[in-house]
């Protein structure tokens, strides 16, 4: 399994990753010392979709126009200015519909990681 560390390091791609915990503070803290953006999403708060792709607006400081959906966030997505990470606690289903967009922007520069705890 592909740890934060690893791809924090550039040992391992950016991509969408499972983890089976998230110690958030420390993992924010070499984000930063590693020139990362960190952001946490607590999905145990996320009922659908709609809430899914909302909290990425909020947390990654999207536009006021973003249209809350999956075209606008691959279009916010592909306008990260720096290499970000989202560590996303208390998986929820929502989440599933969001995943191909994550995955075609991990795949750009600068990276974009996520990690998702189970």
């Amino acid at each position: 399994m592909t740890s934060v560390v690893e791809v924090l390091n550039g040992q391992a791609p950016a991509g969408i990753y499972q983890a089976e915990h998230l110690d958030v503070e420390p993992i924010a803290h070499q984000a930063l010392q590693r020139g990362w953006h960190c952001q946490v999403i607590d999905g145990s708060l996320i009922v659908d979709r709609h809430e899914a792709l909302a909290a990425f607006g909020q947390v990654l400081d999207f536009p006021d126009h973003y249209g809350k959906n999956l075209d606008a966030l691959a279009d916010c997505l592909a306008e990260l200015p720096r290499k970000t990470l989202v560590l996303w606690t208390g998986a929820h289903q929502a989440l599933a519909d969001l995943i191909p967009v994550l995955e075609d922007r991990a795949l750009a520069e600068p990276a974009f990681a996520v990690f998702v705890a189970l």
